[in-house]
């Protein structure tokens, strides 16, 4: 450029410079501002986009995320200032995911069902749970549209969600990058009001920090095992929460898909919310994996958790229920202090807005929703009704945790059968060694009267081989001995309350805060009892096999599922070094093809039960929650002793067992 040229350009630029500097710059946001911001949670949909139950083959008003997109909209009339996030376990968990991943896997053009509806509520951000990796890292990375570097991954960018998706502890195996964006920063403007009453509007930067349980590296060691490395939440959290920081949001985020524990912490805790809150720069704490809602009874005496009004050391916090049944609020007031905003804790709160405040009020289902899967959603029901041969026994779990094993016998007798077939193929210095098999009732009423399986006698189909076994597990088989049996054993055993028999009044029998699906009833020629006189971990009595004393040190071969083996529920010798087998193959398509197999199922082909509670006379009554009006169920299973208290008008009941004899 001539000398003369590169002069008059300099002027130029700095005359547009002094013009720049004099234009009229956005006022600043005075201290005193103040603005009311909802964040919307769900958590643990399960794909349960509509409200159907694939089992029973009729409309469930209870549940669906249909339901839940109402609630959201309302939220959003009720709210100037939203946003919207969820905590995982999203694409995994009903027959319509199983369909879309397994049965015809949907193309890399082609987007998930759940993400569709979801996407039709605009999202601003998520973070995945542990089931989102049960289908393997290749579906995980197409159907999020997040090309990873790991074994069986994509690198094309197939059709994904509409929003971010992000996660912080996770990492390819091959270079130690996460394998989602660990962060974003999501923006949206929102309307403030000034301390002189004038309402402006001002973006909002909302900095997401996204983390998953820990032991999903040993629940689906068959998917991830070599492919991936994890770290604990609160170490993820101080590893990045620098980098966030770094772009100065206005409020930092932290979705979780973990629930509440006070224990020590460690860096593969299950449910480590109650730490990750305690980490300095997180401001709002979204919650999940737990099946159930905080705020809430379910926490109330933990220490510095506010379970009615909804804080975690002293950070708002939100678990949004389980297959969408809830919507999380949290009724944000921010502050404006010193330039920054800042959380007003005595103006926020938060809530767990259910989609039917009684069994008979249940909003409405969203009708964007349903057209968004209907060809899916018809692929998924034809599919479960593909006959695979008859029963002539009822298989219900309405009194699995009293005694009646028709529901887990056929899964137990499978896996056995399997075990007992392939095992000497692979091991066989184990082929003498006794084969047992653990099974555990997955629907015992947690979701409501209607969450129990129920296949009735006449024909059988795949429907009813996903209702007998829930969930996508694989097949694994672990070596005990005879001490290490008896301690699965009494672990399963914390299922019940301690029972006094000189207590007045009602007692009862079922410890809530245990899960059903961790009361594991093991078949193969053994026989024991439950002492629910004694305390926890003194209960198993009797246990025999073929008759016979067990020995502490008397070998077995349990076959139960991945996630128990490798270390799922926490049961004492069970972490995943004892593994004998692992199968390719899903726990519910052997129970599939078992049941196809024999044809039609008669009692003999079903295992005896196994245990029975030790006779236990009591003063007053031991009492438990059911489905109404199924007492017939338990007498012809031979619970003769079980009766119906009161019908609470809701299909639940309360009923009473006698223990004497």
């Amino acid at each position: 450029m001539p000398p003369r040229s590169r002069s008059l350009a300099m002027l130029t630029a700095a005359m547009l410079a002094g013009c720049a500097s004099q234009a009229p710059r956005p006022a600043v946001l005075p201290d005193g501002s103040h603005a009311q911001v909802a964040i919307l949670e769900t958590t643990d949909v399960h794909a349960n986009v509509l409200s159907y139950d694939y089992y029973k083959q009729r409309d469930d008003d209870s549940m669906g995320y249909e339901r839940t997109a109402t609630l959201i909209r309302r939220a959003r009339q009720q709210f100037t200032n939203s946003f919207l996030f969820d905590s995982g376990d999203t694409i995994q968990g009903s027959v319509l995911a199983d369909y879309q991943a397994q049965v015809k896997p949907i193309a890399c053009s082609e987007e998930l069902g759940v993400y569709r509806a979801m996407d039709a509520m605009g999202y601003d951000g998520g973070a995945p749970g542990n089931h989102e990796f049960n289908y393997g890292l290749g579906f995980l990375s197409q159907v999020t549209g997040t090309p990873m570097n790991v074994d069986g991954g994509r690198s094309d960018r197939c059709a994904g969600p509409h929003f971010p998706l992000v996660l912080s502890n996770v990492f390819s195996a091959r270079d130690g990058a996460p394998i989602f964006k660990p962060w974003t920063v999501v923006e949206k403007d929102i309307a403030v009001t000034a301390p002189d009453g004038v309402t402006r509007r001002v973006p909002l930067r909302v900095g997401i920090i996204g983390f998953t349980p820990p032991p999903i590296l040993e629940w689906d060691k068959q998917n991830l095992a070599g492919k991936v490395t994890v770290t604990g939440v609160v170490e993820a959290a101080q590893k990045y929460l620098p980098e966030l920081q770094a772009q100065h949001p206005d409020l930092v985020v932290a979705i979780l898909h973990g629930g509440l524990s006070t224990a020590p912490y460690t860096s593969d805790m299950e449910n480590g919310g109650w730490h990750l809150a305690g980490v300095p720069g997180i401001d709002v704490v979204l919650l999940g994996h737990s099946h159930t809602e905080f705020p809430g009874p379910h926490y109330r005496g933990l220490a510095e958790v506010d379970a009615d009004r909804g804080f975690v050391r002293g950070k708002p916090a939100v678990m949004g229920g389980f297959f969408g049944k809830d919507l999380g609020v949290i009724d944000l007031d921010l502050a404006r202090r010193d330039g920054r905003w800042v959380v007003d804790a005595g103006q926020t709160h938060s809530e767990v807005r259910p989609i039917c405040p009684t069994k008979h009020d249940c909003v409405p289902a969203d009708p964007a929703i349903a057209p968004l899967v209907a060809g899916a959603h018809a692929a998924a029901v034809d599919y479960v009704n593909t006959p695979i041969g008859e029963t002539r026994v009822r298989m219900s779990s309405y009194f699995a945790d009293e005694g009646n094993m028709s529901a887990l016998a056929p899964i137990n007798a499978a896996l056995r059968d399997y075990v007992q077939t392939e095992l000497p193929k692979q091991r066989p210095e184990l082929a003498g060694v006794p084969v047992l098999s653990a099974a555990a009732a997955f629907r015992t009423g947690f979701g409501g009267p209607d969450d129990y399986t129920d296949v009735a006698p006449g024909p059988l189909t795949l429907r009813s081989a996903a209702d007998l076994y829930f969930y996508p597990n694989t097949l694994a088989a672990v070596k005990v001995d005879g001490a290490g049996l008896k301690a699965w054993l009494e672990k399963s055993a914390e299922r019940f309350n301690r029972i006094d028999p000189n207590k007045d009044g009602e007692q009862w029998l079922i410890d809530d805060h245990y899960p059903g699906f961790n009361f594991d009833q093991i078949q193969g020629d053994i026989s024991y009892e439950i002492d629910l006189s004694r305390p926890a971990g003194q209960r198993i009595s009797q246990l025999r096999y073929r008759g016979k004393p067990v020995t502490a040190d008397q070998p077995f071969i349990v076959a139960t599922n991945n996630y128990r083996a490798s270390g799922g529920g926490n049961f004492p010798g069970l972490d995943g070094k004892n593994i004998v087998l692992s199968a390719p193959d899903g726990a519910r398509e052997i129970l599939a093809r078992w049941l196809q197999n024999k044809h039609t199922i008669d009692a003999k082909d079903l295992p005896e039960t196994s245990w029975r509670f030790a006779p236990l006379k009591t003063r007053g009554e031991v009492v438990f929650k059911g489905a109404a009006d199924k007492q017939t169920v338990a007498s012809e299973t031979g619970l003769t002793r079980i009766r119906q208290l009161k019908d609470h008008g809701d299909g639940a009941a309360t009923y009473a067992i006698d223990l004497s004899h």
